[in-house]
């Protein structure tokens, strides 16, 4: 996954014509943190977990990523995952670096019991390199408000009241209006203006979701409410469709009861893995990293494809798929409406003051569509795609301001 985000890079790298001195540079991680994690478990064994934190740049502000509890979670993804992060607070300009964790742990099998006392212990060891002005964790995967309460919590312990240690907290721990909802409707807000400039409207296209987690199910919400048709929506434990569009706020009641969408009723059910070549629009792969890969992207057929997933699309399907003419709106742009809000989170909790959540959503959108329109220009000004356009765009301002700190005469070529 690491060669995957270093290849984005370095071909947007060659556009710019960057050197290979700053490449290095901007490619390698300011620090990589990994910590053991024991707990007495609540059937009284112990229990052995490792915890991860790669800090790849703060050129342009406190490091800023998710925190993910997932068993394949490793030192690679994270930094992976980490690199993603500088480019996409970069994209959305937004003062923040990149960073990335996790702990290889699975949460659907531990007691919360359990999972509260690794992530104390997580914190414990972290204590030293995150912080309001450092590093600032975020959720992801498997990680939610209860969990970053937790975090704030266990830091506070240490470095006195800090809720800006941390983003998407619950409310009543000073958490942000509007940020359980901020992804899906940064999705919802590229969307948008990807169908004003091909002169479209919600209400004229159909949608294929796939994962239906926080990210997705809020996209397939909002999508709908604009009027757009969810087809077919697809998780871990299948795929439910029908041709007149599904109820989408009754499937989110139904995935919150059930744990899964499978068995929605008034649905027709087929084969998960399916979902990504679905008779659509508009596809939103909302799940895990490679999802669209070289044996299935020749079959996609979705004209625009959404990613709200951090990296789930491969090089190799990136390129068959704008070969054939498919518009990718990216993971650096399309999911960043979660650390733009996670931003305004961040401003709130520094200043102690609050905003309402219509404020929060109308300057959500204002910046969703100026870094969608920033990356358009760029598209126009290089002939290129997005991703590569997106990727040329945070290069800029993540070397303009690495150069900026330090007394150099090198000169940028651009």
């Amino acid at each position: 996954m690491l060669a995957d985000a270093h290849y984005y890079f370095n071909k947007a790298a060659d556009v710019l014509g960057l050197p290979d001195s700053v490449r290095t540079i901007l490619l390698t991680p300011k620090r990589s943190v990994k910590v053991e994690i024991v707990i007495e478990g609540e059937d009284g064994e112990l229990q052995s977990y490792t915890g991860f934190r790669v800090q790849h740049n703060a050129a342009r502000g406190p490091m800023k990523g998710g925190l993910r509890f997932h068993p394949d979670m490793d030192e690679d993804h994270a930094a992976a995952l980490a690199n993603l992060m500088t480019w996409k607070t970069a994209v959305v300009d937004v003062p923040f670096g990149g960073a990335k964790g996790g702990i290889n742990c699975d949460p659907r099998t531990l007691p919360k019991r359990d999972l509260f006392r690794i992530t104390e212990r997580f914190v414990e060891e972290m204590k030293d390199v995150i912080g309001p002005m450092s590093d600032i964790p975020a959720p992801d995967v498997n990680t939610n408000a209860e969990v970053m309460g937790w975090i704030m919590n266990e830091y506070s312990k240490y470095a006195g009241f800090s809720p800006a240690v941390v983003t998407g907290k619950p409310l009543d721990l000073f958490g942000s209006e509007g940020r359980a909802a901020a992804t899906g409707r940064g999705v919802t807000d590229v969307l948008a203006e990807a169908l004003r400039e091909q002169e479209k409207s919600f209400e004229t296209v159909t949608v294929a979701v796939q994962g239906f987690g926080n990210v997705g199910s809020n996209a397939a919400l909002l999508m709908a409410e604009r009027g757009a048709s969810v087809v077919a929506v697809a998780d871990h434990t299948g795929g439910v469709c029908r041709p007149e569009g599904l109820d989408v706020p009754a499937l989110v009641s139904w995935v919150s009861e059930h744990g899964g969408v499978l068995g929605f009723p008034d649905a027709e059910a087929f084969e998960k893995d399916e979902i990504i070549t679905w008779d659509a629009d508009v596809l939103v792969p909302a799940a895990l990293e490679a999802a669209i890969h070289k044996d299935n992207a020749t079959q996609v057929k979705a004209k625009i494809i959404v990613e709200g997933a951090n990296a789930p699309t491969t090089p190799e399907a990136d390129l068959i798929l704008n070969d054939m003419g498919v518009l990718i709106i990216p993971d650096i742009l399309a999911n960043a409406g979660g650390v733009t809000v996670s931003y305004f989170e961040w401003a709130q909790n520094i200043q102690q003051f609050k905003w309402d959540e219509d404020k929060v959503n109308e300057e959500l959108d204002k910046q969703m569509k100026r870094a969608y329109l920033a990356v358009r220009q760029v598209t126009t000004e290089f002939e290129i795609d997005m991703r590569t356009a997106a990727f040329v765009l945070a290069i800029r301002r993540v070397a303009r301001a690495a150069l900026a700190r330090v007394h150099v005469s090198a000169e940028l070529p651009f």
